[in-house]
């Protein structure tokens, strides 16, 4: 599936990613996620996405994003848009996937493998547009929960799917690493997981 004289990007939706892996019963450290792609070939780029509540007095992601930015991820957070439904909810969007697609379009020039770390059917397009480049692109996701958390359509189109269950040995934080719980905030979609 990977060969060590390849160019590889990491593409990682973060709500996506931290969703699934809440959803199969771990943290991701990120550290070792990095180390285990290290080693699969020549990792160019690992990017993150996620997005922020801006006037938020603390965002439990913020200590990740940090962590993340000093610790060889390249960070790219836009501002999450708070609006009211038709029921009178109060809702949050904070959709990253442009943004994900035009940075794997930039690179697709000098890599030769994108792993994309998210089960969004949307991305199907993109791993298209990729593949007619020439290009090898790896989604991970998983298919272990109920439903599924990847998108039919977008594990065939890929050229490997990569099962994040998978990987839990290589990139599960250790429970007893795990910090204690901050106060809740209003909006979550990663947990700040060092």
């Amino acid at each position: 599936m990977f060969d060590p004289r390849e160019k590889i990007a990491l593409f990682i939706d973060g709500a996506n990613l931290y969703a699934t892996a809440k959803s199969l019963g771990f943290d991701i450290d990120y550290r070792k996620l990095l180390k285990s792609f290290q080693k699969k070939g020549y990792l160019l780029r690992a990017y993150y996405y996620t997005a922020l509540i801006e006037d938020q007095e603390y965002s439990s992601i913020r200590p990740l994003i940090d962590w993340l930015d000093y610790n060889g991820y390249k960070v790219v957070t836009k501002p999450a848009k708070e609006f009211t439904d038709s029921m009178g909810r109060r809702k949050i969007k904070g959709n990253m996937d442009i943004e994900l697609a035009i940075d794997a379009m930039e690179l697709s020039d000098v890599v030769d493998h994108s792993v994309i770390f998210s089960g969004d059917g949307d991305f199907r397009s993109l791993v298209e547009a990729l593949q007619r480049r020439g290009k090898k692109v790896s989604v991970v996701s998983t298919l272990t929960t109920q439903p599924p958390m990847i998108a039919d359509d977008l594990r065939r189109q890929a050229d490997h799917f990569i099962d994040l269950v998978s990987l839990k040995d290589d990139i599960a934080r250790d429970p007893s690493e795990r910090p204690a719980p901050r106060r809740e905030s209003r909006f979550d979609p990663d947990e700040a997981v060092l």
